[in-house]
């Protein structure tokens, strides 16, 4: 569990990282420099899951109000991979082309792909609007709190940045585990992997 005050924290990071990249106009979490990304920011005290582990389950809605299920989108693919992003994350919107590319590719090779939205639902609208501009048809997902203030997903899986990337096998486990950018190739080799 996040402690409160990383919570508390949280949305004043999100605002304060908006008011620099409308005036900026530059990435803000990284940078290019001799064509390698700096480190991605990672919040202290949380441990991401490792390749092995069980993935957790859970359930909330997607972008269209639909129901989603971990279990129930394991038990129907051969594996899914999961990306965790911001529309703050400048690395993360780096990325997108490349998940949806893999979207194309393997979804209807029984592979999932899911992208969950870590902005929470004040930001829903915007995240829907950026995801329709973009074209992206993988499904999205809006990250929820529990009553404790916890999230619904991003706490299970360890996340302490974006972007964060998992692949779980159809068995449920982790076969890759990434905070920061990765590359297609480094991601289709995984997802070979499970066809």
């Amino acid at each position: 569990m996040v402690p409160s005050r990383i919570k508390t924290f949280l949305p004043i990071l999100i605002l304060f990282l908006m008011i620099i990249t409308t005036f900026s106009g530059k990435p803000v979490l990284a940078e290019e420099k001799a064509g390698e990304m700096t480190p991605i920011p990672m919040i202290s005290g949380i441990e991401m899951l490792k390749v092995g582990d069980a993935a957790p389950d859970f359930s909330v809605r997607d972008l269209d109000q639909g129901e989603f299920n971990m279990k129930g989108a394991l038990a129907g693919n051969k594996g899914v991979l999961i990306f965790f992003w911001s529309i703050f994350c400048e690395p993360c919107k780096a990325e997108l082309p490349i998940i949806q590319e893999l979207t194309e590719e393997y979804g209807e090779r029984g592979i999932g792909v899911v992208g969950v939205a870590i902005d929470g639902a004040p930001m829903q609208e915007a995240i829907k609007a950026f995801i329709a501009q973009e074209n992206y048809t993988f499904r999205v997902l809006i990250d929820e709190l529990n009553p404790d203030e916890s999230f619904v997903i991003a706490d299970p899986y360890g996340v302490a940045g974006t972007p964060t990337l998992y692949f779980v096998s159809g068995q449920g486990v982790v076969q890759f585990a990434k905070v920061g950018r990765a590359s297609k190739e480094e991601i289709e080799a995984v997802i070979k992997q499970a066809l």
